[in-house]
Protein backbone atom coordinates (compact mmCIF):
# COMPACT_ATOMS: atom_id res chain seq x y z
CA UNK A 1 0.00 0.00 0.00
CA UNK A 2 1.34 3.42 -0.98
CA UNK A 3 0.96 6.23 1.58
CA UNK A 4 0.95 9.82 0.39
CA UNK A 5 2.81 12.50 2.30
CA UNK A 6 -0.45 14.34 2.93
CA UNK A 7 -1.85 11.39 4.90
CA UNK A 8 1.16 11.13 7.24
CA UNK A 9 -0.10 13.79 9.73
CA UNK A 10 -3.46 11.98 9.98
CA UNK A 11 -1.72 8.64 10.56
CA UNK A 12 0.49 10.22 13.25
CA UNK A 13 -2.58 11.67 14.99
CA UNK A 14 -4.34 8.29 15.02
CA UNK A 15 -1.26 6.58 16.43
CA UNK A 16 -0.89 9.26 19.12
CA UNK A 17 -4.52 8.87 20.21
CA UNK A 18 -4.24 5.09 20.13
CA UNK A 19 -1.15 5.17 22.35
CA UNK A 20 -2.94 7.52 24.78
CA UNK A 21 -5.85 5.07 24.99
CA UNK A 22 -3.38 2.38 26.10
CA UNK A 23 -2.21 4.42 29.10
CA UNK A 24 -3.50 3.33 32.50
CA UNK A 25 -6.41 5.42 33.86
CA UNK A 26 -4.25 6.80 36.71
CA UNK A 27 -1.80 8.25 34.18
CA UNK A 28 -4.63 9.96 32.34
CA UNK A 29 -6.37 11.32 35.43
CA UNK A 30 -3.36 12.59 37.38
CA UNK A 31 -3.01 16.03 35.74
CA UNK A 32 -6.73 16.85 35.58
CA UNK A 33 -6.56 19.01 38.71
CA UNK A 34 -3.49 20.84 37.35
CA UNK A 35 -5.24 21.43 34.04
CA UNK A 36 -8.40 22.64 35.77
CA UNK A 37 -6.32 25.11 37.80
CA UNK A 38 -4.47 26.32 34.70
CA UNK A 39 -7.70 26.66 32.77
CA UNK A 40 -9.29 28.60 35.64
CA UNK A 41 -6.24 30.89 35.75
CA UNK A 42 -6.95 31.74 32.09
CA UNK A 43 -10.19 33.39 33.26
CA UNK A 44 -8.65 35.04 36.32
CA UNK A 45 -5.86 36.61 34.28
CA UNK A 46 -8.35 37.81 31.64
CA UNK A 47 -10.49 39.42 34.36
CA UNK A 48 -7.39 41.20 35.68
CA UNK A 49 -6.25 42.24 32.20
CA UNK A 50 -2.91 40.61 32.99
CA UNK A 51 -1.41 40.07 29.52
CA UNK A 52 2.08 39.42 30.95
CA UNK A 53 0.73 36.74 33.30
CA UNK A 54 -1.33 35.14 30.55
CA UNK A 55 1.47 35.03 27.94
CA UNK A 56 3.29 31.95 29.33
CA UNK A 57 0.05 29.94 29.35
CA UNK A 58 -0.38 30.42 25.59
CA UNK A 59 1.67 28.62 22.95
CA UNK A 60 3.40 30.94 20.48
CA UNK A 61 1.10 29.62 17.74
CA UNK A 62 -2.05 29.92 19.93
CA UNK A 63 -5.28 30.75 18.12
CA UNK A 64 -8.62 31.95 19.49
CA UNK A 65 -11.83 31.58 17.51
CA UNK A 66 -14.50 33.87 18.96
CA UNK A 67 -18.20 33.02 18.96
CA UNK A 68 -18.74 35.39 16.00
CA UNK A 69 -16.08 33.59 13.95
CA UNK A 70 -13.40 36.25 14.45
CA UNK A 71 -9.93 34.74 14.80
CA UNK A 72 -7.14 36.18 16.94
CA UNK A 73 -3.60 35.03 17.53
CA UNK A 74 -1.49 35.33 20.68
CA UNK A 75 0.25 38.64 19.98
CA UNK A 76 -2.91 40.44 18.84
CA UNK A 77 -5.00 39.05 21.69
CA UNK A 78 -2.49 39.99 24.38
CA UNK A 79 -2.09 43.50 22.95
CA UNK A 80 -5.86 43.96 23.01
CA UNK A 81 -6.07 42.62 26.56
CA UNK A 82 -3.35 45.02 27.72
CA UNK A 83 -5.22 48.04 26.26
CA UNK A 84 -8.34 47.09 28.24
CA UNK A 85 -10.45 48.08 25.21
CA UNK A 86 -12.52 45.00 25.99
CA UNK A 87 -12.83 43.97 29.62
CA UNK A 88 -14.61 41.12 31.29
CA UNK A 89 -16.30 42.03 34.55
CA UNK A 90 -17.44 38.47 35.31
CA UNK A 91 -16.59 34.99 34.03
CA UNK A 92 -18.14 31.87 35.54
CA UNK A 93 -17.48 28.41 34.13
CA UNK A 94 -19.86 25.47 34.46
CA UNK A 95 -19.69 21.78 33.54
CA UNK A 96 -15.92 21.88 32.97
CA UNK A 97 -14.50 18.55 31.76
CA UNK A 98 -10.90 17.50 31.05
CA UNK A 99 -10.05 14.71 28.63
CA UNK A 100 -6.38 13.80 28.38
CA UNK A 101 -4.68 12.15 25.42
CA UNK A 102 -1.02 11.60 26.33
CA UNK A 103 0.70 14.99 26.15
CA UNK A 104 -2.50 16.67 24.95
CA UNK A 105 -5.77 17.51 26.67
CA UNK A 106 -9.10 19.00 25.74
CA UNK A 107 -10.98 21.15 28.26
CA UNK A 108 -14.66 21.80 27.55
CA UNK A 109 -17.42 23.58 29.40
CA UNK A 110 -19.85 26.47 29.48
CA UNK A 111 -18.75 30.02 30.27
CA UNK A 112 -21.08 32.79 31.41
CA UNK A 113 -19.48 36.17 30.80
CA UNK A 114 -20.21 39.86 31.04
CA UNK A 115 -18.15 42.96 30.43
CA UNK A 116 -17.62 46.00 28.25
CA UNK A 117 -16.34 45.93 24.68
CA UNK A 118 -15.80 49.08 22.62
CA UNK A 119 -17.71 51.04 25.28
CA UNK A 120 -20.78 48.79 25.12
CA UNK A 121 -21.87 46.26 27.75
CA UNK A 122 -22.06 42.63 26.72
CA UNK A 123 -23.21 39.40 28.29
CA UNK A 124 -23.41 35.87 27.03
CA UNK A 125 -23.32 32.18 27.64
CA UNK A 126 -20.78 30.27 25.58
CA UNK A 127 -19.78 26.66 25.09
CA UNK A 128 -15.98 26.45 24.91
CA UNK A 129 -13.32 24.01 23.79
CA UNK A 130 -9.67 24.58 24.67
CA UNK A 131 -6.73 22.50 23.53
CA UNK A 132 -3.73 22.14 25.86
CA UNK A 133 -0.44 20.39 25.08
CA UNK A 134 2.57 19.59 27.21
CA UNK A 135 5.74 21.23 25.92
CA UNK A 136 9.01 20.89 27.81
CA UNK A 137 7.07 19.54 30.80
CA UNK A 138 4.64 22.50 30.95
CA UNK A 139 1.05 22.73 29.81
CA UNK A 140 0.30 25.47 27.26
CA UNK A 141 -2.95 26.29 25.51
CA UNK A 142 -2.72 25.96 21.73
CA UNK A 143 -6.29 26.83 20.76
CA UNK A 144 -9.55 28.11 22.19
CA UNK A 145 -12.97 28.20 20.52
CA UNK A 146 -16.31 29.47 21.77
CA UNK A 147 -19.85 29.20 20.45
CA UNK A 148 -22.73 31.25 21.80
CA UNK A 149 -25.37 29.11 23.53
CA UNK A 150 -28.80 29.76 22.06
CA UNK A 151 -31.24 31.41 24.49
Amino acid sequence: MKTSRSSLPAIAAVLTLASAAALPPAALAAPADDLLRLDASWNTLRLQGDAAGLAPLLADDWMLTHSDGKVQYKRDYLEQLATRNRTNTAITNEDVQVRRYGDAAVVTGVSVQSGIGDGKPFTGKFRFTRMWVQRDGKWVMTASHSSRVAP
